[in-house]
């Protein structure tokens, strides 16, 4: 069973000139302690539609709300835990064995997710009775 603390929030790095606005950098091996080899991002979601709903086997995400707000449900098989991501400089580091659920999306929020591996449907675990037997263990 995955430990959900090992699902964390990462503080990215913050820029902030008051005549300017604002910038977040994220790098590679430096914030993302993963090769970054997939970057996506889900906007225009319904209200009262999720997102996710699935786990992955090896795959690592950081996800991170760049604009707009949105809840993670995260869940191992035993527990389940609920981060609200609203701050363009803090992404969701996400293991391997959790499953996840993307909730609450406000108007305009938008979700950018930095991937460990190039996409392989064969990585994701789709179905909750699946996951609950290989994981909660």
């Amino acid at each position: 069973m995955t430990n959900l603390d090992e699902c964390k929030i990462v503080t990215l790095a913050r820029i902030v000139d008051p005549t300017r606005g604002a910038l977040t950098v994220t790098e590679q091996g430096r914030d993302v302690p993963f090769d970054i080899r997939r970057a996506y991002w889900i906007y225009d979601v319904p209200s009262g539609e999720s997102r996710g709903g699935h786990a992955h086997k090896e795959l690592r995400q950081l996800l991170v709300a760049i604009s707009g707000s949105f809840k993670v449900v995260l869940d191992n098989g035993k527990e389940r835990r609920e981060i609200m991501l609203n701050h363009p400089w803090q992404g969701l580091l996400i293991v391997p064995g959790v499953w996840r659920t993307l909730e609450d999306f406000s108007s305009g929020a938008v979700c950018l997710c930095l991937a460990s591996e190039h996409y392989d449907e064969d990585e994701y675990i789709r179905d909750y009775a699946e996951f609950k037997t290989l994981y909660s263990e």
